[in-house]
């Protein structure tokens, strides 16, 4: 049917100058030792984690019972993750004791029989699997499997790794078809990709096998309640919402719309990748597809955020995407991220890739500030201050970023997938080299019978140059393929210096077929103008109003640079549009000056016949999107505005 690709550990990409090796930088440097001091409930003015002292309780090394979310084990999972790459990128003998010294309270806080939850162990490990719609038992055991993975990738320690395969284990003996095992899945998916990592890191298939059978169990029976042949079904408790808001009310081969709690949807539909990648099956294949094609053309924001509604943290119906009370949850753009690049090692298609790009610059890179110590749980579009404070319906959504939160799953996550960036930039096979993602960087490749070295430099995402060399032992017959991303009208290619038409267009890949020599050099420039989008009309907020993109980024007005009343301000799409370069917060930026006007109009009666309204000319400034909120609190912001 079609040939997957393999893709690289990010222990094999080494991050050179620019954009995310900026960022990974402040993940050693400040994001991962403030989340270790928030973890251990150091940092002041922040809701309490108890995460780490958790696990203390739960190893007997402290009195007392479990603070925070039932789910909170997998705050320290991810954080374990996260601190992981970043000793890929920068060893540290400090961090590295600290995980070890989270590794051993883990260990000790496993049960003999392999068990390892803190709020089920002070509950009592005999409610194990009790609660499944919600206890997310399974969800924390996954996020703690991927931990223990990236840690050994990291630095060859095996010790939560096993920790782990002793609790898989227990999991395996206790679900499963099987007479007498408990046939039964998870509220929330995750367990399913951390089993197919697990197989693989293993050379286990029995982890595969498990996590088949968690996908193809889902939707077809009615409760994730676990039930017995022996016992019948066990009594559920009061439950929160349906069988949709789960992802669980059809099985997986009959789903056809995106739906339900947008980080499960996210998190299942990349396991169901997972599974299509080993299996190879049409059917399961096809759902995907309409899967994707179902998100990317009807339920996704321009910035790659998702889920439209706060009840269920949810998707809605097809075109409801609302800018200013959207769930847009950090989360559920980093699992877009997940699935798309999943998608992408089974269909080389450039939409994938392009998604990744649109999500992770825009939708995930928002939900953390630019010194890397507040966040975004949600990542509204559009926002005025004082309504979002004042209304009930707005009440998820923050005008200011957080130091923390009382369900901190966001933060942890936007520091793993920032550790993890290089993983998104190559995929291969023996003969054929993916470029999806432009970011400066150098990585050892295997073709045929050698390794072929790449290095990438550029200065994206604020100019659209690329510049690639290639050395080897000898010359190489392999096709090379660079992503034209989807906002790209027009670029230039050469090769060693010359301009280069020997090229074809693949799926949105611009592939150069021929036989490479060391030391060869690809150049590719993509035209980068700032660009107008419009949207379905279908959308109904969005009808007659415009965004601004320019490369990858999703650009926004804030009211520090245009005042207060943004939705006054039109902008001339024929004016002049000024790029200029420079710093928020330290950080580099490109901001855009653009012509425009702003329409003041005050009535005495409210409402009033139309007439001839005053425009002023103005100057208006628009800064990228995931860089709003670092400069002022409190302040108005929109994506989408209206033109001339």
């Amino acid at each position: 049917m079609y040939h997957t690709m393999d893709d690289l550990n990010p222990k094999e990409v080494t991050l050179l100058e620019g954009f995310w090796k900026e960022r990974n930088h402040l993940l050693a440097d400040v994001i991962i030792p403030y989340q270790w001091d928030t973890l251990n409930n150091r940092t002041e003015g922040v809701p309490l984690s108890h995460a780490v002292e958790n696990f203390r309780i739960a190893a007997k090394e402290l009195e007392g019972i479990p603070g925070g979310t039932i789910f909170q084990d997998s705050d320290v999972a991810k954080w374990i993750e996260a601190a992981s790459y970043s000793l890929m990128f920068q060893p540290n003998s400090e961090l590295e004791a600290s995980i070890d010294e989270l590794v051993r309270l883990i260990e000790k806080s496993q049960h003999s029989n392999g068990y390892v939850n803190t709020f089920f162990t002070a509950k009592g490990i005999e409610q194990r699997w009790s609660d499944l719609e919600m206890g997310h038992e399974l969800y924390c055991a996954g996020h703690l499997i991927e931990a223990s993975i990236t840690y050994y990738q990291a630095t060859g320690k095996r010790r939560l790794m096993d920790v782990m395969i002793r609790y898989a284990n227990l999991i395996a003996e206790e679900f499963g078809p099987e007479k007498g095992k408990l046939h039964a899945y998870d509220g929330h998916p995750e367990i399913e990709i951390a089993l197919y990592r697990l197989a693989a890191a293993s050379d286990d298939e029995r982890y595969m096998n498990l996590a088949d059978y968690f996908m193809n169990i889902r939707g077809s029976v009615r409760t994730m309640y676990a039930t017995t042949n022996a016992e019948g079904a066990r009594k559920p408790k009061s439950r929160w919402f349906e069988a949709d808001y789960f992802v669980a009310d059809k099985p997986i081969r009959s789903m056809t719309e995106v739906t339900g709690h947008a980080v499960r949807a996210m998190y299942l539909y990349a396991g169901m990748t997972d599974q299509c990648r080993h299996t190879g099956e049409p059917e399961l294949w096809e759902t995907l597809t309409e899967l994707w094609n179902n998100l990317a053309q009807k339920r996704v924001y321009i910035t790659g955020a998702i889920g439209s509604q706060s009840h269920g943290e949810r998707f809605t119906v097809d075109y409801d995407l609302p800018p200013d009370r959207g769930y847009t949850e950090t989360c559920a753009s980093i699992g877009l991220v997940f699935w798309a690049w999943r998608m992408s090692l089974i269909d080389m298609d450039s939409r994938y890739a392009d998604m990744i790009e649109r999500a992770m610059y825009n939708g995930a890179l928002s939900g953390i500030s630019l010194d890397g110590k507040t966040y975004f749980y949600v990542n509204p579009l559009e926002i005025i201050p004082s309504i979002t404070t004042f209304r009930h319906d707005m009440e998820h959504v923050l005008p200011h970023r957080a130091g923390w939160f009382d369900c901190a799953c966001c933060p942890t996550n936007i520091a793993r997938l920032i550790g993890s960036i290089g993983k998104y930039i190559y995929s291969f096979t023996d003969t054929h080299v993916y470029i999806h993602q432009y970011i400066s960087s150098e990585a050892e490749v295997p073709l045929g019978n050698q390794k072929v070295s790449i290095l990438q430099e550029t200065k994206y995402p604020w100019n659209g140059e690329m510049h690639l060399t290639m050395h080897m032992q000898g010359s190489v017959q392999v096709s090379l393929s660079l992503r034209k991303p989807h906002w790209c009208d027009d670029f230039k290619l050469l090769v060693n210096g010359t301009e280069w038409d020997g090229w074809h267009m693949e799926k949105g890949y611009i592939t150069i077929d021929r036989v490479w020599a060391s030391s060869d050099t690809v150049a590719l420039e993509l035209e980068m103008p700032a660009k107008f989008f419009q949207a379905d009309s279908r959308i109904l907020d969005y009808c007659g109003k415009t965004a601004l993109m320019r490369g990858p980024l999703v650009y926004c007005l804030e009211e520090i640079d245009n005042g207060a009343q943004l939705q006054e301000l039109l902008i001339d799409q024929h004016g002049d549009i000024k790029v200029e370069e420079g710093v928020i917060q330290s950080s580099p930026t490109t901001t855009l000056l653009l012509d425009g006007y702003r329409e003041t109009l005050r009535v005495e009666e409210l409402y009033e016949p139309v007439r001839q309204n005053k425009r002023t000319k103005v100057r208006i400034k628009a800064i990228p999107y995931f860089q709003w909120g670092n400069r002022a609190k409190d302040q108005e912001m929109r994506v989408w505005f209206r033109t001339v």
